[in-house]
């Protein structure tokens, strides 16, 4: 499975969630503790916002941790809002255009997790896109292909409610063609201003997802595992839930795939999931 970081906040170096700590995602790429795959070599990528509406990327094929470039680049590269994602592939060949984070316009998404029968699933799925985010497809991952669903039913407008009914979409079309249900999902996306995640599993095994605060002002990361061995600093979001980062700070609520039921066991409200305050 894959890992991932993302922050919000006042700006930082890339490297205080790249490189930096003492557990940073560089270290997760071969040394990843709370993973069923301790190594996520099959390539990583960065998307971070600046000046302009559409986010600045950079990936690669090689492992995180034999790409000096990278280490140059989360060194000088200094961001409000960035998205960081390492790679162990469970579907998908090892190419660039399969790494995360995938961009489309001002949307930068990236994902841990998978979808079962992807290979008999995929087809139809693509066909629910419309020609333009059709055209926009270069990889082959289920991840890129949820990001443009979720786009097709109107991210945009409604980005909680978009990824939803995407989810919900895959659950039921493995249902009509008699597959086994299995999505687990845990992912950020951004439109630049606000950062979302989404952790849910038709099985209730999603990935893992925790949140602390980070730099001054209101400031929190988003990860697959903490980036340090402070438990205190680190609350596990719960599966079922999905996370706001916005200007008030971080809003954790129930998440549940269109037309299923909020699963009572393992659901987080906003009350439930408590992070604490941004310390400097």
């Amino acid at each position: 499975m894959c890992r991932w970081a993302a922050y919000r906040g006042e700006p930082l170096y890339l490297e205080e969630l790249v490189t930096s700590p003492a557990h940073s995602l560089i270290e997760q790429s071969h040394c990843a503790t709370r993973a069923k795959t301790a190594t996520n070599g099959d390539g990583f990528g960065i998307a971070w916002y600046g000046d302009r509406p559409e986010p600045g990327r950079y990936r690669d094929i090689l492992p995180a941790w034999s790409d000096c470039n990278l280490k140059s680049i989360a060194r000088q590269i200094r961001s409000r809002l960035f998205l960081a994602h390492v790679r162990a592939a469970t579907g998908g060949g090892t190419r660039r255009d399969n790494c995360h984070p995938f961009v489309h316009g001002r949307w930068a998404f990236m994902h841990n997790g998978q979808i079962g029968h992807f290979e008999h699933l995929r087809r139809p799925m693509e066909n629910m896109l419309a020609d333009d985010l059709y055209a926009a497809r270069t990889g082959t991952t289920d991840s890129e292909l949820l990001f443009l669903l979720a786009l097709q039913f109107g991210l945009d407008r409604d980005p909680l409610g978009a990824v939803a009914e995407a989810l919900g979409f895959v659950e039921r079309l493995a249902e009509q063609l008699s597959l086994k249900v299995l999505v687990r999902f845990t992912a950020a996306f951004s439109d630049g201003e606000d950062l979302y995640a989404v952790r849910y599993a038709s099985d209730r095994k999603a990935p893992t997802l925790y949140a602390a605060p980070m730099g001054p002002q209101g400031g929190y990361c988003l990860v697959s595992e903490p980036l340090n061995d402070d438990d205190n600093a680190w609350a596990e979001i719960p599966d079922g839930s999905a996370v706001i980062v916005g200007e008030n700070g971080v809003d954790v609520r129930l998440f549940s795939a269109a037309d299923l039921p909020a699963r009572e066991s393992g659901a987080a409200s906003s009350s439930s999931a408590k992070v604490a305050s941004p310390v400097a």
